[in-house]
């Protein structure tokens, strides 16, 4: 299958082809889509993907934005828009993936399996195409909280495209088919979790972000960051079980195996001591998680305990991309952890 049968391809698009707004724009985009933008220099090229994730608009908000005002880049630039099925669903921008479908950003990796691994193998043609700089991938965190950043990858130039969004960076040894493992491939690479999708300091972040990243010679020197990068390395991950349920409620009902608080989010990179409750666990105990670190060894002893009915830290942590979506908590992630002190948990 030739990568025109799947992607749509936009060149310097005026604004006349935009519509007024980002939901407009959607509107018009009938398959996942490469938009091109030529810069200053043109024998440099810097590539931004967005919208894996159908319900993360913060990209899709930043780029339409960016493509209005009819800027110039400094270097050649490369949008790839991926998630375009799933955001178009009523109502848009409502849906992490297609009912059924397979969670894009799980799909970079060989077997190019289905819609979606079709996509993300075309995804990356388009981006070997080029002789990149660099590459962001930019989303919104599934929860409420602040921005961050994920690479596999910590130097310089990965701490340098973090600062043009955050001062927060996750590194991780973890390898789950994600597009910011394209690392792998020499072309530093950063994930931007832009905050929560609904939060429009998370789409100002976007937008301040991209015209960083458009607007400055050198992206991947600290000289010109503007803020210094706090790095956490290798955090645990933890997970719900496929078969199990999860509620949020300030006090259990008995009903479910897990129980959170409903405002389990402001937790989100805070610290937990081992007497701060997290919520309540089921009958079934702690058997219904998972604790897999970057080394894929179970680890729940050294994060997670139980009494009483209540869960509580096995020792003080930080936690982050804690949910209130019970979708996402089951088809995802619970949330990551690290020490309190940032440093891994082993």
């Amino acid at each position: 299958m030739s990568n025109s049968n799947v992607l749509d391809y936009l060149n310097d698009p005026s604004p006349r082809t935009l519509g007024r707004s980002p939901l407009e724009w959607l509107d018009r985009l009938h398959k996942p889509t490469v938009v091109r933008v030529a810069g200053r220099d043109r024998s440099r090229t810097r590539a931004m993907a967005t919208l894996l994730h159908g319900n993360e608009p913060s990209g899709l908000f930043a780029l339409h934005r960016w493509l209005l005002e009819q800027q110039t880049p400094e270097v050649n630039m490369l949008f790839l828009l991926g998630g375009v099925y799933p955001a178009k669903i009523p109502p848009a921008l409502s849906l992490r993936q297609l009912p059924e479908g397979r969670d894009l950003n799980r799909c970079f990796k060989e077997p190019f399996e289905g819609e979606e691994g079709a996509i993300a193998e075309a995804m990356l043609a388009e981006l070997r195409k080029e002789n990149l700089e660099c590459l962001l991938d930019v989303h919104n965190t599934s929860g409420t909280g602040p921005a961050f950043a994920v690479t596999i990858t910590n130097d310089g130039a990965h701490q340098a495209l973090t600062s043009l969004f955050t001062d927060r960076l996750i590194m991780t040894d973890l390898r789950l088919g994600a597009l910011m493992e394209y690392s792998e491939q020499e072309v530093p690479t950063v994930t931007i979790e832009c905050g929560g999708s609904q939060d429009d300091l998370a789409h100002q972040l976007a937008y301040d972000g991209l015209v960083r990243y458009t607007s400055r010679p050198d992206v991947l020197s600290l000289e010109t960051a503007d803020w210094d990068v706090a790095v956490l390395r290798n955090p645990i991950r933890v997970e719900l079980a496929p078969e199990a349920t999860i509620e949020y409620r300030l006090e259990p009902t008995g009903q479910a195996d897990l129980t959170f608080p409903p405002d389990i989010e402001h937790r989100n990179f805070g610290i937990v001591s081992p007497d701060e409750p997290l919520g309540w666990i089921g009958e079934k105990g702690l058997s219904v998680l998972t604790a897999i670190g970057h080394n894929r060894t179970e680890n729940m002893e050294r994060i997670l305990r139980v009494k009483n009915g209540q869960i509580y830290p096995a020792q003080a942590i930080k936690a982050f991309m804690i949910t209130t979506n019970p979708i996402i908590a089951k088809s995802d992630c619970l949330f990551y952890a690290v020490k309190a002190t940032g440093e891994p948990i082993f």
